[in-house]
């Protein structure tokens, strides 16, 4: 039986669109990249290089063909221009815009450059996007959202105070997202996403996500550090699925204006678990961590507990994830060696 994910990407081979993708050199935008282009889509890439890296559409570049790398129109600008946001809209169906400055402890330590860069850059693509009469603006949205909700799992509809800088500059998108949308009929879609991992997520700088950053010091025999006491859990959600959910909501004609949905795969892994999984999938390739974990105090903003329901997004977008918490950590294992350590 035929997915709707899979005839969504049939019916765009057949029928090529232009997408912007924001923070295309980031992580999560180099590998919704990597997908559009592989489906014979035309691409505008809009970047600033603040988080995001050459090496990251290099290596894209790398797994396409040169008629597919031909279709990707890289501009070097920041969000927070509305003139360079306008310029990367014009002509485009779909906009993804995933360009934002993640992380709690930074949002902490800055308040000021994430409300920048999360908030006056936010409303300067969804001005821009309307004005240019795109199809959709689908837009990374956070967990973090959920603030000091303390239900399980987290509905789209039920969510408390934000705990952080950061979540609060994530809520302020779905606020602006959701007034465009009724007043100006205007087509948002958010995406709250959860703990996505996978390849190209960079393992370096202070506030590297958990599993890259813990899995180059396995590598390099150096201590991994859990903040509190390993009993924090996530529903970690490799990258594959949210590319996935991207797709699916850009291109829906068939929901609500300015809705949000859950992007996960509705469980949860505590950080003790996830650092015995990744211990044990690194000795498929020799390598052997001896060291024992070292725990530190809790982190502020931190939330204790996340899981997802995905209904909203399964029932509606017809999101299915094909990767599970254990499947997502071999496919980037494997990217790993395969990648970084040729």
């Amino acid at each position: 039986m035929t997915t709707r994910y899979q005839q969504i990407q049939q019916d765009l081979t057949a029928n090529p669109k232009t997408w912007l993708i924001t923070g295309v050199a980031g992580f999560i935008g180099s590998n919704l990249l990597e997908t559009l282009l592989g489906l014979n889509q035309t691409v505008i890439g809009l970047d600033n290089f603040a988080t995001g890296h050459q090496h990251n559409l290099d290596e894209v570049q790398h797994t396409v063909t040169a008629d597919q790398w031909a279709n990707f129109t890289f501009i070097e600008g920041d969000i927070r221009n509305l003139e360079d946001c306008k310029q990367a809209v014009r002509g485009v169906d779909y906009v993804l815009h995933q360009a934002a400055l993640g992380s709690v402890p930074r949002s902490i330590n800055d308040p000021i450059t994430t409300n920048q860069a999360n908030i006056d850059g936010f409303l300067n693509m969804l001005v821009a996007g309307k004005d240019e009469g795109v199809a959709s603006f689908t837009y990374a949205a956070s967990s973090s959202t959920y603030g000091d909700h303390p239900g399980l799992p987290k509905i789209e509809d039920r969510i408390g105070k934000p705990l952080s800088p950061y979540a609060v500059t994530k809520y302020v998108n779905e606020l602006y997202a959701d007034v465009f949308a009724r007043t100006y009929d205007f087509k948002t879609i958010g995406l709250r996403y959860f703990n996505v991992f996978g390849k190209r997520q960079d393992p370096g700088g202070p506030y590297a996500a958990v599993i890259p950053k813990w899995l180059a010091s396995m590598v390099a025999s150096e201590s991994v550090f859990i903040n509190g006491d390993g009993k924090t859990s996530r529903d970690f959600c490799y990258i594959d699925n949210a590319v996935q959910a991207n797709v699916l909501a850009a291109t829906a004609s068939d929901i609500s204006v300015g809705e949000i949905y859950n992007v996960a795969v509705g469980d949860r892994t505590d950080l003790n678990s996830l650092f015995a999984t990744l211990k044990d999938t690194i000795k498929n390739y020799g390598i052997n961590y001896e060291l024992e974990v070292e725990y530190r105090d809790f982190r502020d903003g931190d939330v204790r507990h996340s899981q997802a329901s995905i209904n909203k997004a399964k029932t509606l977008l017809g999101y299915d994830p094909a990767f599970n918490i254990a499947q997502g950590i071999e496919a980037v294992v494997d990217w790993y060696f395969s990648s970084l350590m040729r």
